[in-house]
């Protein structure tokens, strides 16, 4: 079995067991090659209450990093996401790990959330 269908396999797996309400929505991450994501979603309703990428966090004038997956971005994209929740009335949240690893850039979004607001 390749990494991809790993990854799949326990991605499907955690699935099964989270899902995001309306009083508690799910915290999705993705990891590309360039960039993280996090979506806020709602699995009731099927819609993505916020979301957010390291694509839109600049730091300084301007950013010269090709890839922005290494813990400084990871902290600053948990901070802005755990502001945007609460700015939409958003406490508390599942945390959907999406198959990889709590270790690295995943405990930095992680744990940047929690300092700034979110309850998971």
């Amino acid at each position: 079995m390749d990494k991809i269908a790993r990854l799949k396999r326990r991605r499907k797996s955690i699935r099964k067991n989270i899902s995001g309400t309306a009083e508690r929505p799910r915290m999705c991450v993705h990891k590309s090659n360039k960039s993280l994501y996090v979506q806020i979603i709602n699995d009731l309703d099927g819609k993505t209450l916020c979301g957010m990428s390291t694509k839109k966090i600049v730091f300084g004038e301007k950013s010269t990093m090709s890839t922005r997956t290494n813990t400084k971005f990871a902290e600053a994209l948990g901070e802005n996401i755990a502001k945007l929740a609460t700015e939409k009335g958003i406490k508390k949240v599942v945390f959907d790990r999406a198959g990889y690893l709590y270790h690295g850039v995943i405990k930095a979004i992680a744990d940047a959330a929690r300092k700034n607001g979110l309850e998971f």
